[in-house]
């Protein structure tokens, strides 16, 4: 034990609770093999995540005829009770979205009750730049205002479905700080510092260190790290006491030029990442009580 003041929230003798994002809804198989499409195929992708030491697994819905994103609550809930036959595996829904309304967001989270839920907190330009073609490869509004963040809160909240609050931005953790206030946000609280996105923080490990510190007591925070400066990052967040977020939404690669051949995969290498550091990976049931989780 070490006799050195830290912060709960930065305390790298934790272990450590890696989530692995299986599928995203930007990438499809012509770009990635691996990536889910069917309930059955999710379940074998949440079971290897788990086996490697994932704890978590965060869900974006897909059709499975053709792979195509979801909002469907059929979908999701296939999705959930087929994971939920494969491995004890804490559940985590999307709620991120551009172009459906509202309630079509959270339909999943409200009739199907998972532990966690995604929560972006702040509108921002998202856009994907190639340097070297010197342009955007896709740009667009990503909007999220307050009053949609109060909405999808106090659904989550009648449910027992923990925001999960995704930042992109410093002051998308400041967002959080007058739902606090509100008392629609309680304690212990979850972020996760998504860097990378063109449109958000740059990837730094300075930018890391500004949006940890942003986190009030009482939290957790974990890493999301996007494509190629996923792995420095993770290193980083392993440090600081933090936890992490790998998976094929985010990054497809296990190092430069391999490509994962399973979400699995990608688990194994952050959790050698973690032991390496003298970390241990945290278990599901220690998620959930870390967390103070109701739902499945």
């Amino acid at each position: 034990m070490s006799i050195l003041p830290v912060a709960s929230h930065r305390d790298p003798e934790r272990p450590c609770i890696i989530t692995c994002a299986l599928s995203g809804v930007v990438a499809n198989r012509d770009q990635c093999p691996a990536i889910p499409y069917t309930p059955e195929e999710y379940a074998e992708e949440a079971r290897r995540a788990y086996e490697a030491g994932a704890a978590v697994v965060h869900i974006h819905a897909r059709d499975p005829a053709d792979g195509s994103p979801s909002y469907n609550v059929g979908h999701y809930r296939a999705i959930r009770d087929a994971i939920v036959d494969a491995c004890p595996v804490v559940i985590n829904f999307s709620t991120g979205a551009v172009g459906i309304g509202s309630e079509e967001k959270i339909a999943p989270v409200r009739e199907i009750r998972p532990a966690l839920a995604a929560l972006n907190m702040g509108s921002m330009n998202y856009a994907k730049y190639h340097q070297g073609k010197k342009s955007f490869v896709f740009e667009f509004v990503f909007p999220n205002p307050f009053s949609e963040i109060k909405m999808l809160i106090e659904t989550m909240n009648r449910v027992n479905s923990k925001p999960e609050m995704e930042c992109f931005d410093a002051g998308h953790v400041a967002n959080s700080y007058p739902l606090i206030d509100m008392g629609l946000l309680e304690p212990p609280f979850q972020y996760s510092l998504i860097l990378g996105v063109t449109g958000g923080i740059a990837p730094t490990i300075d930018s890391l260190l500004h949006m940890s510190s942003c986190v009030p007591q009482n939290s957790e925070w974990e890493v999301i790290g996007v494509s190629h400066d996923q792995w420095r990052l993770v290193a980083g967040a392993i440090a600081m006491g933090g936890n992490i977020r790998v998976g094929l939404e985010d990054n497809f690669y296990v190092q430069p030029g391999r490509m994962a051949r399973s979400n699995g995969e990608l688990v194994e290498k952050a959790a050698r990442m973690v032991r390496d550091q003298g970390r241990e990976t945290a278990t599901a049931e220690e998620c959930r009580k870390r967390l103070e989780l109701v739902n499945r």
